[in-house]
């Protein structure tokens, strides 16, 4: 039976602090890790530990920065940071910028985030995307190993709006320990008809199902350890998610 079990209690993450100690602390509310547990850690606290948190006014706008920012009514220092954080801009409008960011993910804003960012006095500051967030699995991976001698799974997740349906859901960009995608082409179904076109975005239903205990306002729960998934062994990357350009029907 998957069962999920939310990390509480953790401090304010600052730049620097050892995420990886505080939650195996924090973990024992759980009798700590087992094998085979997969740990989600939101892309905003990975993001802080990281130092990946700009001030808008340390931010000096490029004339295309203020050239879209005009035509989407947004901040152009935040314009500017979509754009050094993007490959390409794929859409826009008046309060919206979808990006290709400069790790092969389609997002708003290129992950460029305000919510749950302290402030301290002096002009506002936003949070970055973690600059390689599989590197940064595979370092909680490889610390809470060294902790407690269990080897999780890692699955960092944020929360993104999707081309064709409303609300965001929590999805993978980042992972260690785990598969990407779990490949059931093959497999007879219950009537033994044999699968041809089932691939199953694992790491991103991980991710879901942890964003249903995060939440995305005041909840303070930053952590999540899945525990009895059946996820099959692997160790994939957030790029195994990514469809491919040739591949993709609406670009």
């Amino acid at each position: 039976m998957v069962s999920l079990h939310p990390i509480r209690g953790l401090p304010l993450i600052g730049a620097g602090d050892p995420l990886a100690d505080l939650i195996v602390e924090r973990a024992g509310e759980w009798d700590g890790f087992q094998p085979g547990d997969v740990l989600v850690v939101a892309q905003k606290v990975v993001s802080k530990a990281e130092g990946r948190v700009v001030r808008l006014d340390d931010v000096h706008p490029s004339g295309a920065a203020r050239d879209l920012a005009r035509r989407t009514e947004k901040d152009e220092r935040l314009v500017e940071l979509i754009l050094r954080e993007s490959r390409e801009v794929l859409r826009s409008r008046p309060g919206l910028i979808v990006v290709e960011d400069r790790r092969g993910l389609i997002c708003a804003n290129a992950g460029i985030d305000r919510s749950n960012i302290e402030q301290h006095g002096r002009g506002e500051e936003v949070a970055l995307l973690p600059a390689d967030p599989d590197a940064s699995a595979r370092r909680l991976r490889e610390r809470i190993g060294d902790l407690t001698g269990v080897e999780v799974g890692i699955v960092i997740n944020d929360s993104h709006g999707r081309a064709f349906r409303q609300g965001t859901v929590g999805v993978a960009i980042g992972l260690a320990g785990v598969p990407a995608v779990w490949d059931k082409r093959g497999d007879p179904d219950l009537t033994g008809y044999v699968l041809h076109a089932t691939v199953i975005g694992i790491a991103d239903e991980i991710a879901a199902a942890a964003s249903l205990l995060m939440g995305a306002a005041d909840e303070a729960i930053p952590a999540v350890i899945v525990r009895g998934a059946p996820v099959p062994e692997g160790d994939g990357n957030a790029a195994d998610l990514q469809r491919p350009r040739e591949a993709d029907l609406f670009r």
